[in-house]
């Protein structure tokens, strides 16, 4: 609030930052971490983007409204039975975008 600069490993104890890297590291962390994502379940994580944005000015019943029925919507696709699959055969799952 003062405007007073904020150093790296500050932020990060206070949340501001959720990781640093080493010199040099940064194009390399980021490559994994866009990695992970590109290769999670792609359906789920538009749902969870969508929701967020849609539910910056709605009321929370009806956000918890949409949460529900975005709920139900995904546990009925194929990646949701992945993902029990998956867990129960103690494997990664497969994601398919479904």
């Amino acid at each position: 609030m003062l405007g007073e600069p904020v150093r790296a490993p500050e932020a990060e104890r206070i949340g501001l930052i959720s990781e640093m890297t080493g010199e040099g590291q940064t194009d390399t962390r980021a490559a994994e971490l866009a990695r992970r994502l590109a290769d999670g379940p792609a359906l789920a994580y538009a749902q969870t983007k969508a929701l967020l944005t849609a539910e910056l000015d709605m009321p929370l019943a009806a956000a918890v409204e949409l949460d529900a029925a975005t709920q139900a919507l995904l546990m009925n696709g194929d990646d949701y039975a992945e993902f029990h699959a998956a867990f129960t055969e103690k494997r990664p799952p497969k994601w398919r975008g479904r």
